[in-house]
């Protein structure tokens, strides 16, 4: 026996009505058992703040926990030299949000120094410390030659930082004001980030992946750490000539400081402080682009002399982001066909 379209539509109210009355009554239960659950089993005792914000998400504490509150990715206005008064300047930042210093840290550690690492002052020698100013890290560091290398027929130099920028200062003074902290004056670690000493104080800190370069204290009490210079260092691939940054790896890692809590069950037992591996983080360009490749040579063949051509080329660089590089090449490119014509 079959049913028309008004039996169906009563059937599946029916059954509607059914589940809406079954799930007012499973949903409060399901809650309880697992506030139940929660209480037992919990290695949060109860009375702490962070017991509290388990069940209660919407307190300031809770919000605090997001470390790293980054929606907006815009970072603020950069002023940048453009080269026309002195070559050497082109790409360097001048200022940040109108002003020369952060504001965070002592002495020359709060200067805005060097380029944004997209691109450096042309004629890159190898005995050079190029600087760059990193707003991840939120202070300036460097990097020095490693080697030469070829990318698709173009000779550019790799550019690494060196184990020195990490440094406690024991080892590297110049570090002094960047590592403020009794963890870090005697161990080998990297910068202390951002969000802990400028933000409210966190207990966040930034390192290489697997702690390289890191002192053994650091590393050996973490289960599975193991640095690897190749996989885990932060490069930058420079064409010598131009300046321009063709190919980049910057990797970092985000770390926590734990310590001995007598009211936590899983840390009351802890008998030193350690850093914990949160998340590791990669971010890299390189140019597999056989066209935008093809534009790179044809810049470096243009005549050096031609003072007004190279310095526009390089005033303009320091605007332009690396997805941007293709479309600017293409321009260079028939600015340097119009200026064999009209020599023609």
């Amino acid at each position: 026996m079959g049913c028309d379209r008004n039996c169906g539509l009563i059937t599946g109210a029916a059954i509607g009505a059914v589940l809406a009355v079954f799930g007012g009554i499973l949903v409060p239960v399901g809650d309880m058992l697992i506030q139940k659950t929660v209480k037992k089993e919990a290695v949060l005792e109860e009375g702490t703040i962070a017991f509290k914000n388990w069940f209660k998400t919407d307190t300031d504490v809770y919000r605090q926990f997001w470390i790293f509150d980054y929606n907006n990715t815009a970072d603020g206005v950069y002023k940048v030299f453009n080269g026309k008064d002195d070559i050497s300047k082109v790409a360097r930042t001048d200022t940040y949000k109108g002003k020369k210093h952060l504001s965070y840290q002592a002495s020359y550690c709060d200067m805005i120094n060097g380029t944004d690492a997209a691109s450096f002052p042309p004629f890159i020698e190898k005995t050079q410390v190029l600087q760059f100013f990193s707003l991840d890290i939120f202070r300036p560091s460097y990097v020095v030659f490693t080697a030469e290398t070829n990318l698709k027929g173009i000779p550019v130099y790799r550019l690494i930082l060196p184990s020195l920028a990490f440094a406690s200062p024991l080892q590297n003074p110049d570090n002094h004001c960047f590592c403020t902290e009794k963890l870090l004056k005697k161990l080998y670690l990297i910068w202390c980030a951002r969000h802990w000493q400028m933000q409210r104080r966190k207990p966040v800190y930034i390192s290489l992946p697997h702690f390289l370069y890191a002192s053994p204290e650091i590393a050996e009490p973490i289960e599975g750490v193991s640095p690897n210079e190749e996989e885990h260092s932060t490069y930058l691939d420079v064409e010598p000539i131009t300046g321009f940054t063709l190919q980049f790896a910057k990797q970092l890692q985000i770390n926590i400081l734990v310590k001995p809590a007598r009211k936590i069950e899983a840390l009351k037992h802890l008998e030193q402080n350690y850093l914990v591996p949160i998340l590791w983080l990669n971010e890299g360009a390189n140019e597999s682009s056989h066209s935008c490749i093809g534009y790179v040579r044809t810049i470096l063949n243009i005549d050096l002399q031609n003072e007004d051509l190279m310095c526009f080329i390089f005033a303009s660089t320091p605007y332009l982001r690396v997805e941007e590089l293709v479309a600017f090449f293409c321009f260079c490119f028939a600015l340097s066909i119009s200026t064999f014509l009209k020599n023609y």
